[in-house]
C-alpha cells in the first residue's frame, strides 16, 4: 500500500507554493476588500462610516473559530476533505458576498466566509505531514517567505479592481482565487496524513489542551500578549483605509503605504531566525517589544498634537511593524514551549484566543476612529502596555532571561 508521501502529487517547488496559497487565502479575503470598504458600505447602507469596519471584523471572527474545528477534525478524517469543504464554503461565500444588499446579510456572509477561511491552520499539518527535521524548517521558511508578498501586493489588486470595475468584483476575484485554489488542492494534492496516523476525534484531548494553554503562566502569557499585539494591528487595518480617505484624503495611496508596512513585517520575518540564533528567542522579542513601545508612544504623541501626515504614518507604522515581526513568531514559540505533549491541538487553541481576541480588540480600536489617527495610535500604545504587562506575568516580572523560567502546572 502506498502511504501518502509515496502518491504522486506536486513537485517540492509546486508543494511550497501551494501551502503558501492555503497559508493566504485569509490576507486576500482581508487585504483586498480594504480599498473597497468605502464602496462596499455605501452599496449595503451600512450607516456611518465605522460600522463599514465590521465587514473586516466579521471575516476574522469566523476563520478565528473555525481553525480549531479544522485542526481537531484533520487528525481524524485527514487534511484533504477537511481543505476542499473549506475552500468550498470560502469561495462559495465569497461571491455570495458581491450579491449582499443590506448590511446585515453581508455581515453574515463574511463570517461564513471567515468559516472557510479557517483551513489556512492546515498548511503546516500539510507540511509537517510530508516532511521532518531539517527539511521541515526548509519548506516552512520557503512558503511563509511567499506567503508574505500577499499582504504587500493584494491590497493594490483590490484597487485596481475598483479603479477598473465595481465593489462586486473585488469579491468576485475572492472567490475565484478560492475556486482555484480548490481545483488545484483537489487536483495536485494527495492525502498527506497517513491512516495509522489519523486520531480519534477525543473531546477531552481538547479540554485537556484547553486547559494546558490556560493553566501555564509561560504559555498563558504569551498567548494573550501575542493577542494584544494582533488585536493593535486588526485596529489599524480595520481604520487605516478611512484614515487615508477621509483624513488624507489620499485612498489612492493607501495600497502603496499597506504594501511597505506589510514589507517591513516580511523584513522582520527574515531577519528573526539570525537574530534569534544569536541573542535567543527570549531576548529578541522583548528588545523589539521595547522598541514598539517606544515607536508606538512616538506615533501617540505626534498624532495627539495634529502633526500626522502620510509620510509620517509610513514611517512609524514600518518601524512598528518591524518591531511586531520580531515579536509575534517568538512570542508563539514561547508560548508552546512547555506544550509538545498537546502540540497540535494546543496551536490550534491558541490560534483561536489570539485571532479572536485580536478581532475584537482591533474593532474596538476601529469603532473610536473619529477622523484622526489618535485613536489608532493610542490603540497601539495600549496594547503594547497590555503586551509588556502579560510578557512580564510569562517571565515572573523579569524580561531578557536567556532561558525559560521553571514552572509550575496549575492543578
Amino acid at each position: 500500500m502506498l502511504t501518502p508521501t509515496a502518491i504522486a502529487g506536486p513537485t517540492p517547488r509546486e508543494f511550497i507554493v501551494l501551502a503558501a496559497a492555503v497559508m493566504s487565502v485569509n490576507a486576500v479575503a482581508v487585504d483586498a476588500l480594504l480599498p473597497a470598504l468605502a464602496a462596499i458600505g455605501t452599496a449595503v447602507n451600512a450607516g456611518e462610516d465605522n460600522r463599514r469596519q465590521w465587514l473586516i471584523t466579521a471575516y476574522l471572527i469566523g476563520f478565528g473559530i473555525s481553525q480549531l474545528v479544522y485542526g481537531t477534525l484533520s487528525d481524524h478524517y485527514g487534511r484533504k476533505p477537511l481543505m476542499l469543504a473549506g475552500l468550498a464554503i470560502y469561495a462559495c461565500f465569497a461571491a455570495a458576498s458581491a450579491f449582499a444588499g443590506r448590511f446585515e446579510t453581508a455581515i453574515v456572509l463574511r463570517v461564513l466566509q471567515g468559516c472557510g477561511g479557517g483551513i489556512s491552520v492546515l498548511a503546516v499539518s500539510i507540511i509537517r505531514d510530508r516532511h521532518s527535521g531539517d527539511a521541515m524548517v526548509r519548506v516552512m521558511s520557503l512558503a511563509f517567505l511567499l506567503f508574505l508578498g500577499v499582504p504587500i501586493f493584494v491590497p493594490s489588486l483590490g484597487h485596481a479592481i475598483l479603479v477598473l470595475s465595481s465593489w462586486q468584483w473585488v469579491f468576485a476575484a475572492i472567490a475565484l482565487f478560492g475556486a482555484l485554489l480548490l481545483a488545484w488542492v483537489a487536483l495536485r494534492l494527495p492525502e498527506t496524513l497517513a491512516p495509522e496516523r489519523r486520531m480519534p476525534l477525543s473531546p477531552r484531548a481538547v479540554s485537556r489542551a484547553f486547559a494546558d494553554v490556560l493553566s501555564r503562566r509561560e504559555s498563558l502569557g504569551y498567548t494573550l500578549a501575542s493577542t494584544a499585539l494582533v488585536g493593535a494591528l486588526f485596529g489599524i487595518v480595520t481604520s487605516g483605509q478611512q484614515l487615508f480617505a477621509n483624513v488624507f484624503r489620499a485612498p489612492e495611496v493607501f495600497p502603496l503605504v499597506f504594501g511597505t508596512v506589510a514589507s517591513c513585517v516580511a523584513l522582520a520575518a527574515l531577519l528573526n531566525g539570525r537574530a534569534v540564533g544569536r541573542f535567543g528567542a527570549r531576548r529578541t522579542s522583548h528588545a523589539a517589544l521595547m522598541g514598539y513601545l517606544l515607536v508606538a508612544s512616538v506615533h501617540a504623541g505626534v498624532a495627539c498634537s495634529g502633526l500626522e501626515r502620510p509620510w509620517v504614518f509610513t514611517v512609524l507604522q514600518s518601524a512598528l511593524m518591524f518591531c511586531f515581526g520580531l515579536m509575534l513568531a517568538n512570542f508563539g514559540s514561547l508560548a508552546m514551549a512547555r506544550l509538545a505533549h498537546v502540540a497540535g491541538t494546543a496551536s490550534a487553541v491558541q490560534s483561536l484566543v489570539i485571532n479572536v481576541g485580536g478581532a475584537l480588540i482591533g474593532i474596538l480600536i476601529g469603532q473610536r476612529f473619529d477622523g484622526t489617527a489618535v485613536p489608532m495610535t493610542l490603540g497601539s500604545m495600549a496594547c503594547g502596555l497590555m503586551a509588556l504587562a502579560m510578557v512580564l506575568v510569562a517571565e515572573h516580572g523579569r524580561l531578557f532571561r536567556p532561558v525559560a523560567v521553571p514552572m509550575q502546572v496549575a492543578g
